[in-house]
């Protein structure tokens, strides 16, 4: 059986509907760590029983989830890093965090902005060095996209096929995070391979 909290996230979630997924998503990718894990979850859980359709509740929560880190790529890009500094400590940001995701943002690039969605900690924030980088606005949307659609179509099917069960979540995201893990580091090996082989042929 779902517990209290699971009851009540759901409840909320078939409250507020699709609209209620597109503002949730929006805090967790944005400046509120909220994680995407009670959002997506009970919404599959939902389609699952015939309450929400699958498809518009993962684009919601991609939606969303965009929309978020919009918010967070502007606000750094407008106000820069020392404000950043000055005000994130209201919302789990310091200076050593941010340092971490800026070196993790310099060291992969772009494609940071979609590996970066997929690690828990660094997702929320990912977009912040984007911001201050001045990535190509494009550029920075589809990486985004890619990353945040990956996470929430896992989440929403965990929720669609097993929401009853969160002993069983709980071993599956344990799982999907090590696939994840391993997944980021293979792109992290080509990605460095291919620019160590474009700097050699300089």
């Amino acid at each position: 059986m779902l517990n209290e909290v699971i009851n009540s996230i759901v409840s909320t979630v078939g409250d507020l509907g699709y609209i209620g997924i597109i503002i949730m998503m929006f805090l967790e990718s944005s400046f509120f760590p909220f994680p995407s894990e009670v959002v997506m979850i009970p919404a599959g859980y939902l389609a699952s029983i015939g309450e929400m359709n699958i498809y518009i509740a993962i684009s919601s929560g991609i939606f969303g989830a965009i929309l978020g880190a919009l918010f967070n790529y502007y606000l750094a890009m407008r106000l820069g890093r020392e404000i950043i500094l000055k005000y994130g400590k209201y919302f789990f940001m310091n200076e050593k965090k941010l340092l971490a995701i800026e070196i993790f943002f310099a060291k992969y690039g772009s494609i940071s902005t979609f590996t970066g969605r997929l690690i828990p900690g660094i997702r929320q924030y990912i977009s912040l060095p984007a911001g201050l980088g001045k990535m190509n606005i494009k550029l920075f949307t589809f990486y985004t996209a890619l990353g945040a659609g990956l996470w929430v179509i896992v989440l929403a099917l965990l929720g669609y096929f097993i929401g009853k069960n969160q002993e069983l979540i709980q071993e599956y995201l344990h799982i999907i995070t090590l696939l994840l893990v391993a997944f980021i580091a293979i792109i992290a090996i080509f990605y460095y391979l291919k620019n160590k082989k474009k700097n050699v042929n300089k």
